[in-house]
């Protein structure tokens, strides 16, 4: 069966139950290739239980996964990111004692095969320093290059993450709440960073910061309880009445200040 051409991942009838419980229920999800597209949804209303289905981290228990017009349903984590689709992890996943040059040529290696070859000569992976110092110029990062990853301030850890994300170039990247945690100018910093790394490729990402939703997404899929309650423009999204009630748990308010309501007050951790 092929995907619709103009889509790069898409999800059928996408369940996954635990001991009887429906964390996510018949969920269709198309993601547009180019696109910024936002899964949101008020705590426990299963985004990151999606997500992790969508990168093979967690197997469903029935409908589909495709990938490119490729069934990925039961292909391996280590194998979709092969294919182009790479998850950057909420928790900064960076080697902190190391510098940054050497975070970004840990993870240019992946695609040589020789991610953990250490007793290699430095001369040999010195040949990765100028593609790492490349992608670290992407992210606003060129001029810590020689710190250690733990030097950094959160906001430029997540950055730097970014940087090691990108040097599996990447398709389609999946970002589990960048902004979760983070200071005001971070989040200006790192939105802006979203999107200019989305000119070339396709970015869907979970975030409880509606205010970032509303200025990079193109598209937005809410859940609730496991399901699709809607789907559209932000602009469209925020003005149903279905997702005020899921967010609010009443006829008044916004989906907008019920996100920021949410992140803040739980730090956007669960999905």
């Amino acid at each position: 069966m092929n995907t619709t051409e103009d889509s790069i991942v898409e999800t059928r009838g996408l369940t996954k139950e635990f001991r009887g419980f429906r964390a996510v229920n018949d969920v269709n999800l198309k993601v547009r290739r180019g696109s910024i597209h936002a899964l949101i949804g008020p705590n426990g209303a299963g985004k990151t239980t999606c997500f992790n289905l969508i990168t093979k981290f967690l197997q469903p228990t029935s409908g589909a996964i495709f990938f490119k017009g490729r069934d990925i349903t039961r292909t391996a984590p280590a194998d979709v990111a092969r294919l182009g689709l790479v998850r950057s992890f909420q928790i900064s996943a960076t080697f902190p004692n190391l510098n940054l040059v050497e975070n970004v040529r840990i993870a240019l290696q992946r695609p040589l095969g020789n991610s953990f070859h250490f007793w290699r000569p430095e001369s040999t992976l010195s040949s990765l320093d100028g593609r790492a110092l490349e992608l670290l110029d992407a992210v606003g990062l060129s001029e810590y290059a020689g710190l250690t990853a733990v030097e950094l301030p959160y906001g430029r850890k997540r950055a730097l993450e970014i940087a090691t994300t990108l040097a599996l170039d990447p398709e389609l990247l999946l970002l589990d709440e960048p902004m979760a945690g983070m200071a005001r100018e971070d989040i200006s910093r790192v939105s802006a960073l979203i999107r200019k790394i989305s000119q070339n490729r396709t970015i869907l990402m979970v975030e409880h910061n509606m205010s970032v939703v509303a200025d990079l997404c193109d598209q937005i899929t809410v859940l609730a309880r496991g399901e699709v309650l809607a789907e559209g423009s932000y602009s469209v999204v925020s003005r149903n009445p279905a997702v005020i009630e899921a967010y609010m748990g009443t006829g008044q308010g916004s989906a907008e200040s019920a996100g920021q309501s949410s992140g803040n007050a739980n730090g956007g951790t669960h999905g």
